[in-house]
């Protein structure tokens, strides 16, 4: 199918062919059949992608901050990848969508159903079903794609809370203004509509608003005196783009006492005192569609809040505009300036630098047949592969396997059949950049393909156990970015599947730390030791939202069986013995109602007599090393600092290994189980301690939990 994509590095707008999304359940899939291109926030983006890094940076000084404490913790190199690689990432564009529903996922939508959602600019889009809303029979799909831009105006205007008879200024009469305009009128507001363009201001006009022309020199606060018989205007809601503070303060000055300002736009915010304090004046952000916004319970988990303690929450929103435009007190027919189909995409945006631009529709082919296939050639002369010793298909296309697995595979001489991601944008891209024969959106593509002899799995969490079991099945080698499973019973299943094959498939766990060149030194100096070793490590993970789906017990399974695993994992390959008991105890606080076990104290026994502590903390600096480990034994300390720095105290014949970048063996793994199954061995790290790691990850998640 095709969809719209801007590169972020360049700002260079493209039609890709890209796979069906796969639907999911509570996600509703749409068959797309208009969009509309918003002149204001996605010009916005598309200059942004065009800027260069300074003008970039100068635009983000918080992301400033973040890349240079990157570079004063783990070093230049590291940084200016990170960076590249957030630049290459694909950013599909659009976000107001109309269409027929193909798949309803569970939801209360039925197939067929014509909805509204903020869906990208693509011939089938997967949404959550929060942010859909059914599309009445007298609004046609050419006036429903404004809603979702109608509900940010609407939003605007709940805040504000107009009653009848009130006077409001709307600043800025873009096309979110001049909804905003329609709204307030249609809420019996006297409306003074404030703008540079002429045009704009006849519109607005048309819509029952007075007007300031700015480009013809009139007074806004003589007009804004005038409309509100000398008392002063009861609201202002700025739609406005700008980095100046005038708007604000302007609409300050035009407000009665105990005014209202909303601000639905851009606008520059150094606010000045005076302004606001004699007259107590009101000041408030309006965020998007409304409540939910951002919420990933709300948005990705579609749980509802309670209709009678949130009446209008996103999906409510867009609802109400669509009721506004089928009883036409919206009317948007004026605020369409071009219609393009969808494969002549890139033309629609050239016309977003002229200046009077206000709506840009995209227009989708009736037939869907073609629209919905899941995997897509991304090399049209085919791949043979015969005689290949590795060929790889991946699950997964996120940052993880972006930035570091594909490229690791790569560079270790594997060939790529199938990459497979659910929404089929990454698929594609990092499928064309890393030359994959094919793009797919299900896994069914790499479980059938009799060219690949390997899976790599670095999708969600929840997924690991059953892509295992699967790719097992298929008769797949597989190598699965940690965890191997979240729970207990999937590990005995894994197990189970795995004896069955009598070791014709390798199954090898990401747990790359034990490949670094720090590590291995360390591990060659402790071969000799035979006294029991005593380990401290530390993982200052830093914070991670409650929210994040690796917090998540059903998705991630937490960051102890998610994260914490890498150091449970390196102690047993240091320790050389296996782990006969572990203790462990988490702080959570009460006054802030976490339920995270994102800070922990784990103290592992082994079976030689060795002990070791893990201190997994999220509640430490940036400023301090994200990882230390030390190791005490044979009257000497080993000192790894954040995979560059290695020292020896007391140990004869070394002293200190240092390398110019970090290291925590990512290469080393990957090229290792590559070796391994070209070679007809078995994989890196013995599948017992794999399983071993793997069940005391779970177990003591488990008991941090009690």
């Amino acid at each position: 199918m095709k969809q719209v994509m801007q590169d972020l590095s360049n700002g260079d707008t493209t039609i890709a062919d890209v796979p069906s999304p796969l639907a999911q359940e509570g996600s509703v899939l749409i068959a797309t059949s208009a969009s509309l291109v918003s002149a204001g926030t996605e010009r916005m983006l598309v200059d942004f992608g065009k800027a260069n890094i300074i003008q970039k940076a100068r635009q983000q000084p918080d992301k400033v901050k973040m890349v240079l404490e990157k570079v004063r913790v783990d070093g230049l190199g590291p940084t200016i990848d990170s960076v590249r690689a957030k630049f290459d990432q694909p950013l599909p564009l659009g976000y107001s969508n109309v269409g027929r529903v193909l798949d309803s996922g569970g939801t209360s939508f039925v197939v067929g159903d014509r909805v509204l959602s903020n869906g990208h600019h693509a011939e089938v889009v997967r949404v959550a079903s929060n942010l859909c809303a059914k599309v009445p029979d007298n609004v046609s799909d050419e006036t429903a794609a404004f809603a979702v831009v109608g509900a940010i105006a609407l939003q605007g205007v709940r805040l504000a809370a107009p009653t009848i008879g009130e006077t409001f200024v709307v600043t800025g009469l873009g096309l979110i203004g001049l909804i905003t305009v329609q709204i307030l009128r249609a809420n019996g507001c006297h409306v003074l509509g404030i703008d540079f363009d002429s045009k704009k201001c006849a519109l607005a006009r048309k819509y029952g608003a007075d007007t300031v022309d700015l480009s013809r020199g009139e007074d806004p606060l003589a007009k804004a005196v005038l409309v509100s018989r000398g008392r002063g205007v009861d609201g202002a809601i700025l739609t406005a783009s700008t980095s100046s503070n005038s708007p604000v303060s302007q609409a300050a000055k035009m407000c009665r006492k105990r005014g209202r300002i909303v601000l639905v736009g851009v606008v520059g915010l150094e606010l000045s005192r005076a302004d606001f304090y004699e007259k107590e004046l009101s000041f408030q952000v309006s965020c998007s569609y409304g409540p939910g916004r951002y919420d990933t319970e709300y948005e990705d988990m579609g749980r509802d809040y309670p209709l009678g303690f949130v009446r209008w929450t996103e999906q409510r929103n867009f609802e109400a505009v669509l009721d506004l435009m089928a009883g036409s007190a919206i009317v948007v027919s004026d605020l369409l300036d071009h219609q393009f189909d969808i494969e002549d995409g890139v033309e629609a945006y050239t016309h977003l630098g002229e200046r009077n631009t206000l709506g840009i529709l995209l227009k989708y082919p009736s037939a869907i047949s073609q629209r919905c296939k899941v995997s897509v050639e991304l090399n049209s002369q085919g791949r043979a592969f015969e005689g290949e010793p590795a060929v790889v298909s991946f699950l997964g296309a996120g940052n993880y396997a972006s930035r570091v697995l594909i490229p690791a595979f790569k560079a270790a001489g594997a060939v790529f059949d199938t990459l497979v991601s659910s929404g089929g944008v990454t698929s594609a891209h990092y499928g064309r950049k890393f030359g994959f024969w094919r793009a797919a959106t299900t896994s069914h593509c790499v479980y059938s393909s009799e060219k690949a002899n390997i899976v790599v799995i670095a999708t969600r969490h929840n997924l690991h156990a059953k892509q295992v079991i699967d790719s097992l099945s298929a008769n797949k080698h597989v190598f699965v970015e940690k965890p191997l499973a979240l729970t207990l019973q999937d590990i005995t299943e894994i197990e189970r599947v795995y004896r069955s094959k009598e070791g014709s498939c390798n199954l090898m766990v990401g747990y790359n730390r034990r490949f670094s060149p720090h590590v291995q030194k360390m591990k060659s100096l402790l071969d000799v030791v035979t006294s029991p070793k005593v380990f401290v490590m530390t993982m200052n993970a830093g914070h991670i939202a409650a929210d994040h789906w690796t917090q998540s017990a059903e998705i991630g399974g937490g960051r102890i069986i998610g994260e914490a695993c890498h150091y449970i994992d390196l102690m047993r390959f240091l320790a050389d013995s296996p782990i006969s008991s572990y203790v462990a105890k988490s702080i959570k606080s009460d006054a802030l109602n976490e339920t995270t076990d994102d800070k922990a104290v784990i103290t592992l026994t082994f079976e030689d007599g060795s002990l070791g502590t893990i201190h997994y903390l999220a509640n430490g600096g940036k400023a301090f090393p994200k990882e230390r480990i030390e190791v005490f034994a044979n009257d000497a300390v080993l000192q790894l600092d954040n995979f560059r720095i290695l020292k020896g105290f007391g140990w004869k014949g070394f002293n200190k290994m240092k390398l110019r970048i970090q290291d925590k063996g990512q290469k080393q793994c990957v090229s290792e189980f590559v070796n391994s199954v070209a070679k007809g061995e078995g994989a890196p790290i013995p599948f017992h301690q794999v399983i071993e790691v793997a069940k005391v990850s779970i177990e003591i998640a488990e008991l941090l939990k009690n």
